[in-house]
């Protein structure tokens, strides 16, 4: 992969350090370009999550140049503040409050992992900062300063459980990152597994930094599953599917995740490590509508085709901003207040993934998933599901009627 943090990092001080040039920075002198609206961006560009980040961080870019370009908002350009917190919860506190107190930005679009979403979640509460998170996870968030883009397992690990099983067998073994996400997901991985008739043999959690699956492998040997059923996160656990095909399993029992395919895994394993492996989410850069393939080509002739894989991670951020923006309009003001009222009549952004829409109650987005798998180093989208709720949210959270509601659930399964 030649897309170098110094790329990413030389790019984003482009926005951070100055307007975004585009043909309308001639007018930002008329739109009050000494007052512009600050934009929070607070994503990994470095450390395990980097790849994951990176093109997260250029979907804010161009969102903001594309209304800048378009004349701003209230008639006032956008600028970036960016961080980067390399992976490291404690830079994503610091860096949370220092764009909530020093830098008071208008809106933060950040966080990758939920233990990240969950330590900067408070700050940008107690400091009454609009907060996007715009990252696919486990579900629950029950908060009205927070508006979650990604998607939810009821959105897609409901559609890939019963689809892998099919293909493959009833007995399945879970692996997962351990921490919220994925001791969360492996839950619902459970349910969906036992919904459909099928058994779960084992379940194993292991820390961001484990790369040595040798003796899990030797337990799934003996195990004997049909499936695996991976919610493995970030660059270290990549090492999971390269153990795998060199102790020979790869072509006896297959895999279906929630997360390959989000650290770039297709284009930078052998084409053997990857073949297979199923997967779904909220996008894939493989999608064939007008709008993903705009959008696709818009992020390649900008920042090169060499740039990360650009996932549902990517997307989700892309619109989220869109869809802040259209409240910023709806509202007539950057108020947190007002920015919130607006969101929660519902509204809607046609994106790269289809029709977006806030749902009122849970915060959460009503949007489409996709299923695929793995076909010579990249996905083929093997179905498709438009106007998917967060039911799985929606069954503990409800602003309407609790707005002072402000939590994660941990839904009873």
């Amino acid at each position: 992969m030649n897309w170098t943090r110094r790329r990413v990092l030389t790019s984003t001080a482009a926005a951070t350090g100055g307007l975004i040039l585009s043909p309308a920075v001639l007018r930002y002198t008329a739109l009050g370009a000494e007052n512009p609206i600050l934009v929070g961006s607070l994503h990994d560009q470095s450390g395990p999550l980097g790849t994951s980040g990176q093109p997260m961080v250029l979907s804010v870019q161009l969102a903001v140049e594309e209304l800048n370009a378009a004349g701003g908002l209230l008639g006032r350009p956008l600028k970036i503040v960016s961080y980067d917190p390399q992976s490291n919860i404690q830079l994503y506190t610091q860096y949370a409050q220092q764009l909530a107190l020093k830098d008071k930005v208008a809106v933060v679009h950040g966080g990758i992992t939920s233990a990240s979403r969950e330590a900067i979640r408070p700050i940008f509460d107690r400091f009454k900062v609009l907060y996007f998170y715009n990252t696919l996870y486990e579900g629950g968030v029950c908060d009205r300063n927070e508006f979650c883009l990604g998607t939810t397992p009821a959105q897609t690990v409901q559609k890939l459980v019963p689809d892998a099983m099919s293909k493959s067998g009833k007995k399945a073994y879970i692996i997962a990152a351990d921490y919220n996400y994925g001791q969360i997901t492996a839950k619902w991985m459970t349910k969906y597994c036992q919904d459909n008739g099928g058994t779960v043999l084992s379940t194993e959690f292991f820390p961001l930094d484990v790369t040595n699956f040798g003796p899990t492998i030797s337990k799934i040997q003996q195990a004997k599953p049909d499936l695996i059923l991976s919610a493995l996160v970030g660059g270290n656990h990549t090492a999971f599917y390269r153990q795998w095909t060199a102790a020979g399993m790869k072509s006896q029992i297959p895999i279906a995740s929630t997360t390959f395919g989000l650290v770039n895994e297709p284009s930078t394993l052998d084409a053997k490590e990857s073949e297979g492996i199923m997967g779904a989410y909220g996008f894939f850069e493989e999608l064939t509508t007008p709008a993903s393939k705009a959008y696709v080509d818009k992020m390649h002739e900008k920042y090169g085709k060499d740039i990360p894989y650009i996932s549902e991670l990517a997307c989700a951020t892309y619109e989220g901003v869109h869809i802040w923006a259209e409240a910023v309009r709806k509202a007539g003001s950057i108020d947190r207040m007002k920015m919130i009222e607006a969101l929660e009549t519902g509204i809607s952004f046609a994106g790269p993934s289809g029709q977006v829409t806030i749902d009122k109650p849970t915060h959460h987005a009503v949007r489409s998933a996709y299923l695929a798998v793995v076909k010579d180093k990249k996905w083929s989208v093997t179905g498709s599901y438009p106007d998917q709720k967060p039911l799985d949210t929606a069954a503990v959270c409800d602003l309407v009627k609790n707005p002072t509601d402000n939590q994660q659930y941990v839904i009873k399964i």
